[in-house]
Formats: C-alpha cells, structure tokens, sequence
C-alpha cells in the first residue's frame, strides 16, 4: 500500500465466516450491539462502510434471552396498520412467547444505518432460532462468547 492512500476493500478481498451464538441468559441489547457490529464487520480490519465486509451470524435459543430492569413489563413493540388511529403497540412478554426470533431481529435492525445497505446485512447476515437447533451445520459455525458485565 502506497503512503498516504486510504485502503478501501473491494469484493475480492472480503472473506465471510460463519459464527453462532448461544442467546440463553443473555441481555438484549448487549447481545444486539454485538451482532451488528459482526455482522456490520465492524470487528474487521479491512471494514469500508459502502461495502458489505460482515460475517454471519446465527443466534439460538432466542427465547431464553433477558432484559434488565422493568423492560419486561414496560416494553412495546409499535406498528401501524396503515389506517389512520390504527396503532398496535406489543408488549415485550407477547412478543418473546409469539416470535421471540423478532426481540433480537429488531434489537439488531435498530443498531444499524437504516440505508439499503443495512437492510442488505440484516436480510442476509443474520439468522435467529428461538431454541437450540439451526440448520446450518454444513456451515461450520464457529461458537462466538461475548464478556457481558452483570447489571442489577
């Protein structure tokens, strides 16, 4: 590399892993924010935010995952039907006994530039199961551990 010139990474020099990650016990928002720093590829030398330099990320045992504080009771997930007046807010406890696969997919999409790329890594980097089995064995994921300090 010439002095003075910025590296940017072109297709040829991205390389993609897989890594899976063991949700059970562990808090939300922490667990969000390093998903989307992976699979953002954040974590990556080579990152160049108009490029897609992620990895993949499979997270199970999504059900299992916790939240501090009086979240539990006083979180909503808000939509709209599109009719005027026409909101729905869900309720934390609702949504992880639906589709606790959504908690974590919307906790990562938040932590991520709303662009057309952010979209891109979220649709094709991340995979959530609410329990314990994935189908992505043939990937050979490697078991990624975060260090989560306790909170009270």
């Amino acid at each position: 590399m010439e002095h003075g010139k910025s590296f940017t990474a072109t297709p040829r020099d991205i390389t993609q892993k897989w890594y899976i990650v063991d949700a059970e016990g562990m808090v939300l928002g922490r667990l969000a924010a390093e998903i989307a720093k992976i699979i953002r590829g954040k974590h990556k030398p080579i990152f160049t935010p108009h490029m897609d330099t992620g990895d993949n990320v499979i997270v199970i045992n999504a059900s299992k995952v916790k939240v501090t504080g009086r979240k539990a009771e006083q979180k909503t997930y808000f939509t709209h039907t599109g009719y005027m007046g026409h909101e729905r807010h869900t309720p934390f406890a609702t949504m992880i006994a639906k589709h606790p696969e959504r908690v974590i997919e919307k906790a990562v999409f938040g932590m991520l530039p709303k662009t057309a790329l952010g979209r891109q890594v979220l649709r094709r980097k991340l995979r959530v199961y609410a329990g314990a089995q994935h189908p992505h064995v043939a990937q050979q994921p490697t078991p990624l551990t975060f260090t989560q300090s306790e909170t009270k």
